[in-house]
């Protein structure tokens, strides 16, 4: 991540919720809706609001989450012993509302790769795709790490599957007078989704499977966006995915004449090792 998001609470609060259901949205995403009494004080910021979120690994015989109130987290986690610390991971409110008898509900989407056999990877979607009713989860609040510039003159959001929660996050959110681009790359054709996107804001839909199969994601996202020329140095932008999709993105735009101060970018996972890169 380019530098410690401005807009991180100060205090992050670990919130505590189960799982109400699951389904497939498309293709490649994977959707778990959680609710629970700690969520009627969660305050959803909109845009690409995000979480730590920790679960339950497929080693372990139940759900067993200390208290890590804060910014300095990190260190009481890691001394859980390992063979009770639940697995930790990054991901955005996919959405956040309140049924009629004020009931809050969260939805968290998971991008479900698969092996050769069909099998989902990773531990996240692992549990994502298994996980029932009831299950235990915590959500560590980190705020938004989109954070666009009061003068901005257009807006620019750049990513692949990894970003689309993020990305539907902030056409909604962004004031409806808006105007830029959005670039977002899937893999198939089944996970392009409606974005809520103001009338000015452009939203170029690439599709792997379509025009660069068996590709590194980001990869096509990334080449749609070094043909994008920023229109001032009044820019932002916000890139966001697979590393270099994030970094080569940044590099680009910063030659073009954006500063970098006016640059988002985050590596969310790189591709050698199918792994996050956060903390």
């Amino acid at each position: 991540m380019a530098k410690i998001p401005r807009l991180l609470p100060e205090n992050p609060r670990l919130f505590r919720a189960r799982v109400v259901r699951t389904e497939r949205v498309s293709p490649s995403m994977h959707r778990v809706t959680v609710t629970g009494d700690d969520l009627h004080e969660f305050r959803y910021l909109g845009f690409d609001h995000w979480f730590r979120l920790f679960v339950q690994r497929p080693d372990q015989d139940a759900f067993r989450m200390p208290d890590l109130d804060g910014t300095k987290w990190w260190p009481t986690y890691l001394a859980i012993p390992e063979d009770v610390r639940p697995h930790c991971a990054n991901y955005t409110v996919a959405a956040f509302r309140r049924l009629a008898d004020g009931t809050p509900e969260l939805d968290v989407d998971f991008v479900v790769h698969t092996d050769a056999d069909g099998t989902p990877e990773g531990r996240a979607a692992i549990w994502a795709c298994g996980t029932r009713p009831g299950d235990e989860l915590a959500m560590l609040d980190q705020g938004c790490i989109f954070d666009c510039p009061p003068d901005t003159s257009e807006v620019l959001v750049a990513a692949e599957e990894t970003g689309l929660p993020g990305v539907v996050g902030i056409a909604a959110s962004l004031p409806r007078d808006a105007v830029g681009r959005i670039i977002q790359e899937v893999p198939s054709r089944g996970d392009v989704r409606p974005l809520d996107a103001p009338a000015g804001v452009t939203v170029t839909w690439i599709v792997r499977d379509e025009v660069a199969p068996h590709t590194v994601p980001g990869r096509a996202a990334l080449a749609e966006l070094q043909r994008h020329v920023p229109a001032d140095d009044r820019g932002y932008a916000f890139v966001v995915g697979e590393s270099t999709l994030a970094t080569e993105g940044r590099r680009h735009l910063h030659r073009a004449g954006l500063p970098k101060s006016r640059i988002t970018f985050s590596g969310f996972w790189k591709h050698q090792a199918r792994e996050s890169v956060s903390a």
